[in-house]
């Protein structure tokens, strides 16, 4: 049976070029980057040249750099470590990752307090809306670049001049836009910035945080002096070193990719609207949102849809793997938090499938799953 991979916002498949800089470091090279013999001393270099390479990819300084174990931890340790201060307010929106929102929810028992952005109806927040959110107990913006789940992209650049003025630090989760969309830290004008591997076709696991040199920040993890005391841990560095390599191809392909995967998500929504005219609901906008992700629903009326679930599950008996949500949801029943953020009603909401698409998908991928898809609407509706 054919398979079609269309879930790749929620990890990507490993570029074998990434893995063949990784074996070395998984069979040879395998000593603790902190050790002083000569095996350490080996790894140690490597982890630098990492280092270096993605500051470089950044616009930043290496010291600015702290691995991490993925865009979780560094949403958290940044979080955490923020509010770890006098000012316990964080400015943030209704549509980030978990891994943003579960803090701050969980921090109030610690006395942190939020204000939550309206995202309605785009899925991104506007400059004016942080302006006016902001208070003298503002320790901390935190919004996503690009919206894992819709593709929606917040105006970083304009949102950080607004932050500068009010001598307010931001972050923002750049998970699915590193690779995809140019990313300098001086020219979004970020303090703290958070990646991850697997979203680049690099491993799962690992990750960095970008800190701005004297940015007012605690260190979350503790339990060693590794990254200069900021990050605990022993070094995940064949890990480390796919990371850069998967960093290094994603931005010297990006241009390339883009055009290709562009076409794709075109040719994908044309044939969406075409087969689907009347039942179909993009949720975000797929002509101004991010290139690779197409989300939408199949609203029947006003409190009735196509389940998502049956949906999903009808795909992959096809060999079609895609998602309703993220992939930290994805085995959840509830409606998802973006789209009900976004005013949705919960049956539409359930109804929704993400598709994101990367270089390795085809344009034959996209014909098989709008005619699987085709055939699996039709059923379902027969009998709705």
């Amino acid at each position: 049976m054919k398979t079609v991979y269309l879930d790749n916002a929620a990890t990507t498949k490993l570029d074998p070029r990434v893995l063949e800089v990784m074996l070395p470091y998984l069979k040879d090279y395998y000593g603790n980057a902190s050790s002083i013999h000569s095996l350490g001393r080996q790894a140690s270099v490597a982890v630098d040249e990492a280092r270096d390479k993605i500051a470089h990819y950044l616009g930043a300084q290496p010291s600015e750099i702290i691995f991490t174990s993925g865009g979780t931890e560094s949403n958290n340790s940044i979080i955490k470590g923020v509010t770890a201060g006098k000012r316990r307010h964080i400015v943030t929106s209704r549509v980030e990752h978990h891994s943003v929102l579960h803090p701050i929810q969980y921090g109030r028992v610690d006395g942190i307090k939020a204000t939550y952005l309206d995202c309605r109806p785009t899925g991104a927040v506007t400059d004016k809306q942080v302006e006016e959110a902001i208070t003298d107990d503002t320790a901390l913006v935190s919004l996503i670049h690009v919206n894992n789940e819709i593709g929606a992209i917040n105006p970083i650049s304009s949102i950080s001049k607004v932050c500068r003025d009010k001598g307010v630090l931001l972050h923002s989760d750049t998970v699915q836009s590193i690779g995809k969309i140019p990313v300098d830290v001086d020219e979004l004008g970020v303090d703290f910035l958070s990646m991850s591997g697997h979203k680049i076709y690099g491993p799962k696991g690992v990750g960095a945080l970008y800190v701005r040199s004297g940015s007012k920040w605690k260190p979350w993890m503790e339990g060693g002096s590794q990254e200069r005391r900021r990050r605990g841990g022993t070094l995940n560095v064949a890990g480390i070193v796919g990371l850069g390599k998967a960093f290094e191809l994603a931005i010297a392909e990006m241009e390339e990719n883009e055009k290709y995967i562009k076409r794709l998500q075109q040719y994908m929504v044309s044939g969406l609207r075409e087969r689907f005219t009347d039942l179909i609901a993009f949720n975000g906008d797929p002509e101004t949102g991010a290139y690779n992700i197409v989300n939408f629903s199949f609203p029947l009326d006003k409190e009735k849809a196509l389940d998502g679930e049956m949906l999903l599950l009808n795909l992959d008996v096809e060999g079609i793997c895609c998602s309703n949500g993220s992939a930290c949801t994805s085995g959840a029943v509830e409606a998802s938090h973006v789209l009900m953020a976004l005013g949705m009603v919960t049956p539409t909401a359930k109804s929704s499938l993400r598709f994101s698409l990367s270089k390795n998908n085809t344009q034959e991928d996209v014909d098989y799953t709008l005619e699987k898809l085709d055939n699996v609407v039709h059923r379902m509706l027969e009998t709705a």
